[in-house]
């Protein structure tokens, strides 16, 4: 394919808005043709984000300022709550990758639970495929919607799927412990985040509500056939990106550690963004920083029958902008890779 697609990206001048951007500069077949933000509207990118400055890329202006219909994709990375109107009101031709949470539960009275408002776009939400690609890609090769997955669900998700699917694990009992960077709660300024608030310390949020539970839920059902509940809990972490999440397990009676790091083999072994480490080695967010990667390792725990997961991400890219851009790629036909095959930024 030697034309660009012209794409828009909604929202920005977030931080997932920047990290769409710093990849696709260099992406071969997009050309960016619009960037809305809502604050930020009528400045100059270079403003806001110093460091995309000199990539001479369109200045930030309201949504209604922006012209659809010369449009071929939209990268939404707007606020949970904002986007369903937004993408209702889109015109028919144009592809969407969603970032924000608004597609990715498929039981309109989940969402209404979890995010405290009916679904105001019930159609568009029956049409979002969700869009973790080591699962869906065969779906997301038609959809015109993509409802991009969490941060959390996908570094809690990838290392389960494959355990639940083949029968290895127990399906009551999992705990997810995960830790996040900072920029998971967003560019806004909160008390919370303030440098004196966050360094020096660790704390645990959204204790037994956090929204992305029911995320994590319905692709742990999805692989089992059967209805999976986990105790996710999340933590905030000083540091500005990443996520580690430390999960919890039982071997189903006969089957042994050997027969997990088979099962992450056989699903992740071909795939380009999903590492088994070999045994005995464990995952490091310096080691996926910046990069579409996720690293998982599996190791037995002290007791019999337990055994432990560990999964690393970044949680802007593969939690995030790269996975968008790794959707954007499948829908289009493109190589997977292109655009966020980048190593990790280390040290």
């Amino acid at each position: 394919m030697n034309s660009k697609i012209k794409t828009i990206i909604l929202g920005a001048s977030g931080y997932t808005g920047a990290e769409l951007l710093r990849l696709l500069i260099n992406h071969p077949h997009v050309e960016i043709t619009g960037l809305s933000a809502e604050r930020n509207a009528g400045q100059k990118l270079a403003d806001v984000f110093p460091h995309l400055g000199i990539y001479h890329l369109p200045d930030l202006v309201h949504i209604d300022e922006l012209n659809f219909m010369k449009c071929d994709l939209v990268f939404c990375a707007l606020p949970h709550g904002t986007t369903q109107k937004v993408i209702a009101g889109l015109p028919k031709h144009v592809n969407v990758v969603d970032l924000s949470a608004d597609f990715r539960l498929r039981d309109p009275q989940a969402y209404a639970e979890w995010y405290g408002h009916a679904h105001q776009a019930l159609e568009l939400q029956r049409e979002a495929v969700y869009g973790l690609p080591e699962v869906a890609r065969d779906a997301v090769k038609s959809a015109r919607l993509v409802a991009n997955p969490g941060c959390y669900p996908t570094a809690s998700s990838l290392p389960l799927l494959p355990l639940l699917k083949h029968n290895i694990i127990e399906r009551s009992g999992i705990i997810i412990d995960a830790k996040s960077g900072v920029s998971g709660a967003g560019r806004a300024a909160k008390q919370n985040l303030l440098y004196t608030e966050v360094t020096g310390g660790m704390s645990a949020y959204g204790v037994g509500n956090h929204r992305h539970s029911p995320e994590i839920e319905q692709n742990l059902s999805d692989a089992a056939g059967a209805q999976i509940n986990v105790t996710f809990t999340p933590h905030l972490i000083p540091m500005a990106r990443g996520i580690l999440a430390t999960i919890y397990a039982r071997l189903l009676p006969g089957k042994t550690i050997a027969d997990v790091r088979n099962a992450l083999h056989a699903a992740y072994d071909k795939e380009p963004f999903v590492h088994i480490l070999p045994e005995g080695k464990l995952p490091s967010t310096h080691h996926v920083a910046g990069s579409n990667h996720c690293h998982i390792a599996a190791a037995p725990g002290a007791g019999e029958g337990q055994v432990i997961l560990v999964s690393v991400i970044d949680n802007l890219v593969k939690g995030a902008s790269g996975q968008a851009i790794q959707n954007m790629n499948i829908m289009y036909g493109w190589d997977e890779t292109l655009g966020i095959n980048g190593a990790a930024v280390f040290p």
